[in-house]
């Protein structure tokens, strides 16, 4: 079901402050920086700031899925709980999070967009 790690999303209730420093850290600049959401691009890898993402639950994994809806349903359907609601959101992009039954947040994420940059390692047959 997975494809491979796609994102990573860090609560940012103060997103100023978070936008600058991963800018320092990371010694990039965000590829997208809106008030709602800022993302890097790190190897090829999203990783992203939610000003609306509960900091209690830290950072959510983001597994490629090469459909939302039906990843969803196969977890739920596999003993998980729901956490967040099936997203669009935007350019062909869902998202969704469960909680698995070990108590941890999940998320998956259908980006038809998503590609490695080249000579970057796919970690074999999930990309």
């Amino acid at each position: 079901m997975f494809l491979g790690l796609r994102t990573v999303i860090h609560p940012a209730p103060d997103l100023a402050a978070s936008t600058a420093w991963f800018r320092r850290v990371l010694g990039l600049e965000p590829y997208f920086d809106e008030p709602f959401y800022v993302g890097f691009s790190v190897g090829g890898y999203e990783l992203g700031l939610d000003p609306e993402a509960d900091p209690a639950t830290g950072p959510v994994a983001y597994w490629g899925v090469p459909d939302a809806e039906a990843a969803l349903a196969e977890l739920l359907a596999s003993g998980a709980t729901p956490h967040g609601d099936l997203r669009d959101v935007g350019d062909g992009i869902r998202t969704a999070t469960v909680r698995e039954p070990g108590g941890g947040v999940l998320g998956v994420i259908e980006n038809p967009h998503f590609a490695l940059p080249p000579g970057a390692p796919s970690g074999g047959s999930g990309r």
